[in-house]
């Protein structure tokens, strides 16, 4: 009897865990929900009768929370499942400060809740959404406002000409939520109530503007004495406009819901407050907006390639076109009202850009393969 000898059959190749997908998810991904939301935010407000925005700017909120609702759910498979790469964006500094994007993602698409989901899901439930994403947001918002700078101090070790506009993302968070505080002002009982929310949302402003005035000296400096940044933070300049916009929009906004909240002469001293502090700074903005821009185009022309990083040319903007929507009202000036929609056009046509160039990126793997 001859006895056959059968080959062993081949393994079957180990399959790769599917946690392993979000391994280097980064906070920074916060980035593109805040991108999508402010679309919405800025359209609500548009001082143009164009057919069909409103119901585009739903949209764009609707799109804004299912991203946000997908990405909570793969950042908790992250910290589930790779908590050493948590740990190491915290402990890398030029990850770290990405961590307040969060907290302006939970913000942006809250009170996008509430300027146009509201037409969707009705006044109750949007503000049922947007008191819980303003509290979460905002906590969150304050904790990185401190606990990032901290970790600057007593752990990363930075060294000398390496600031990054990135630094000002985590105290740029308090920012958003004085300027989408006011929002539910009205929605609370009159008097202290009412009142607590606008001085917290001023105190926010004021902890925000001079962190900003901080943080904007450094990174000047580092730009004059070390030469452009890599051509992969390049686009990172636009985020100085995130607080230069934020901040006038929230004094703005501040000037909308102060008549019939807080007693005489604060309630129109916040509007006269809104065109002296907005005009200026909108102005300084702008010149922002060109340097930076003519900066984006130097690094394009030697070889800048797409990155999370052109998600800058999104977020910024849009404050941008907010605080111009608010000087146009409060100014009665229709140059500032062509001005927003000048920038909104810029901002649609941002956003199109780094979500199809995003779109692509996930779906070949790169984005979410490991940091060359």
């Amino acid at each position: 009897m001859v006895t056959v000898a059968h080959s062993p059959a081949p393994a079957r190749p180990a399959t790769r865990p599917r946690s392993d997908a979000v391994r280097h998810l980064g906070p920074n991904w916060y980035a593109s929900v805040m991108g999508t939301a402010i679309i919405a935010n800025a359209g609500a407000a548009l001082p143009a009768d164009v057919p069909g925005l409103r119901t585009g700017a739903t949209v764009m909120w609707a799109l804004s929370l299912l991203m946000l609702v997908t990405l909570l759910g793969a950042r908790a498979v992250h910290h589930a499942h790779h908590r050493d790469q948590a740990r190491a964006h915290l402990a890398d500094p030029a990850m770290a400060p990405f961590y307040g994007c969060l907290a302006m993602a939970l913000l942006a698409v809250g009170g996008g809740t509430m300027l146009v989901g509201a037409d969707w899901i009705g006044t109750t439930a949007a503000v049922a959404v947007d008191t819980v994403l303003f509290t979460a947001g905002t906590a969150i918002g304050l904790a990185a406002a401190v606990a990032i700078p901290y970790l600057m101090v007593v752990r990363h070790r930075v060294r000398p000409g390496t600031a990054s506009p990135v630094w000002l993302l985590p105290v740029v968070a308090p920012m958003v939520s004085a300027a989408l505080g006011p929002l539910l002002v009205p929605h609370l009982p009159a008097g202290q109530a009412q009142q607590t929310l606008l001085y917290g949302c001023f105190a926010m402003f004021g902890l925000s503007l001079l962190a900003t005035l901080v943080m904007l000296p450094l990174i000047f400096a580092r730009l004059v004495h070390e030469g452009p940044l890599p051509l992969a933070l390049t686009p990172t300049l636009f985020l100085v406009l995130g607080p230069l916009g934020q901040s006038t929009t929230a004094a703005n906004k501040f000037a909308d819901v102060a008549p019939g909240v807080l007693p005489a002469p604060f309630d129109q001293g916040f509007t006269v407050f809104a065109v002296l502090f907005g005009v200026p700074v909108m102005g300084f903005a702008l010149m922002w907006l060109a340097l930076a821009g003519a900066m984006v185009l130097r690094a394009r022309r030697r070889g800048m390639g797409f990155a999370m990083t052109w998600w800058a040319f999104t977020f910024p903007v849009g404050t941008c076109v907010t605080g111009a929507e608010g000087l146009g009202k409060h100014t009665g000036l229709a140059a500032y009202d062509w001005l927003a929609v000048a920038l909104y056009a810029l901002l649609v046509s941002a956003w199109l850009v780094a979500i199809v160039r995003t779109a692509h990126g996930v779906a070949n793997g790169k984005l979410l393969a490991a940091p060359r």
